[in-house]
């Protein structure tokens, strides 16, 4: 058979049908041998080449690749044999002055046999160790939860400032709403819906803690969290609304007194800005609802990071988020308004994100890239740099190795589709 380098169409057409491909006849119907040697994968992946077949060409790129070898060898062997015959007429003409026919060492500096006797060194470059895919960063973890409790320390000054300019209820009385005016206040309602949260705040921390790469997922947490509360701080004390129902009891106002302040601040901060540890008297963080947020926050964490198969944990934890948030209107402690607009921000941040983080080339500031326009992609550039992918849904104990040796098995959850 002809050297690949030297067939016709035809001959590329006679080795596509030995090779059983007749399908890529077609195509290859103007291609010689050097012409089919030059096909790369690249080739395979438009048209027409990517119409042919749905391997993206991988066996016909096999087979060339055999092809290949083939032909290098070939040439190599007839370059070869065309050094021999040169050397060897040199030898001959070199060997009758030694009047025995031995081809030895000539002045030339070519030894016997053709070949060099220096030695050749060649460097082979260490295989450097691939990087981690999903590194954990624990200080990037770290700024983030340092955010987070900057968020919601500011959140607590700006509730007592806005408590401040609340017009009693007496003079502005309760806005109309149309919630409010099919469903009659239950008072014992608010209690579940605080109670419901705390259940899932347990939940998703449970979890967390048995997250494989949980130093990522915290992150992701604290900045969400964080960013909910700060825009929380900016709604509110633009728009100050009247108490949703004639029900509340508003602590009185302190008039400039800044120490009562920073006491009332810290006893709200110490109860965790819950009603039923009497931590929080305050009245006008009404726009939006913080507990519609970590509600609806809270589930969302937890179906995210826990596979599918888990739907029966993810029913539970989804009606314990749609109770508590009809808990809170029948409580009548928040407008309807400040709920929907609470749900709609913490779902939209949450997605915004992930997909942020899930899609590399988001990742990137480019023109055609407008969530690089958001003001705080610098700072979600900084937390996901070094995170390579979607973060799989694997589980590990928290406990080192060293204190639980028969335990030190990292057991893995099947990363379930999108």
């Amino acid at each position: 058979m002809k050297e690949v380098g030297q067939w016709s169409e035809e001959d590329v057409i006679d080795w596509l049908t030995e090779e059983g491909m007749q399908e890529y006849s077609e195509a290859f119907r103007q291609l010689d041998g050097p012409s089919l040697l030059r096909l790369s994968e690249q080739d395979f992946r438009g048209p027409p080449l990517s119409l042919v077949s749905g391997d993206n060409g991988r066996q016909l790129l096999d087979r060339l690749e055999t092809l290949r070898i083939a032909h290098h060898m070939e040439a190599h062997k007839d370059g070869h044999h065309h050094h021999h015959q040169h050397h060897g007429k040199s030898h001959h003409a070199n060997g009758h002055a030694l009047g025995n026919g031995t081809a030895k060492q000539h002045h030339n500096g070519m030894p016997k046999n053709g070949f060099h006797s220096d030695q050749v060194h060649i460097k082979i470059p260490l295989p450097q160790p691939a990087p981690e895919r999903f590194p954990a960063e624990w200080s990037k973890t770290g700024t983030a939860f340092l955010y987070a409790v900057c968020c919601f320390l500011t959140t607590s000054v700006v509730i007592s400032v806005v408590h401040e300019r609340v017009p009693p209820k007496e003079i502005s009385p309760p806005l109309p709403d149309k919630f409010f005016d099919f469903f009659d206040r239950v008072e014992w309602a608010f209690s579940i819906c605080e109670v419901n949260g705390m259940l899932l705040v347990f939940l998703w921390l449970m979890q967390w803690m048995l997250l494989k790469h949980r130093s990522i997922v915290g992150r992701r947490f604290f900045f969400i969290v964080g960013t909910l509360y700060l825009y929380r701080c900016v709604t509110m004390y633009i728009t100050t609304l009247p108490v949703p129902g004639m029900h509340f009891r508003c602590a009185p106002k302190l008039s400039g007194r800044w120490e009562a302040q920073i006491h009332r601040i810290m006893k709200m901060i110490a109860g965790g800005g819950l009603t039923i540890t009497g931590s929080h008297s305050m009245c006008g963080d009404y726009l939006y609802s913080g507990h519609t947020v970590m509600l609806t926050l809270t589930y969302l964490f937890i179906k995210e990071y826990s596979p599918k198969r888990f739907w029966v944990y993810h029913w539970v934890c989804w009606t314990l988020s749609v109770v508590g948030v009809f808990c809170i209107l029948l409580a009548h402690d928040h407008y309807t308004v400040d709920v929907l607009v609470a749900y709609f921000i913490t779902t939209r941040l949450f997605w915004w994100y992930h997909t942020l983080a899930n899609q590399p080339v988001l990742k990137e500031s480019s023109q055609g890239n407008l969530f690089s326009r958001v003001w705080w992609y610098r700072l979600f550039q900084h937390f996901e740099h070094n995170v390579q992918g979607t973060v799989p849904r694997s589980y590990q104990l928290p406990l080192p190795g060293r204190i639980l040796p028969w335990i030190n098995t990292v057991k893995y959850s099947r990363l379930e589709t999108l």
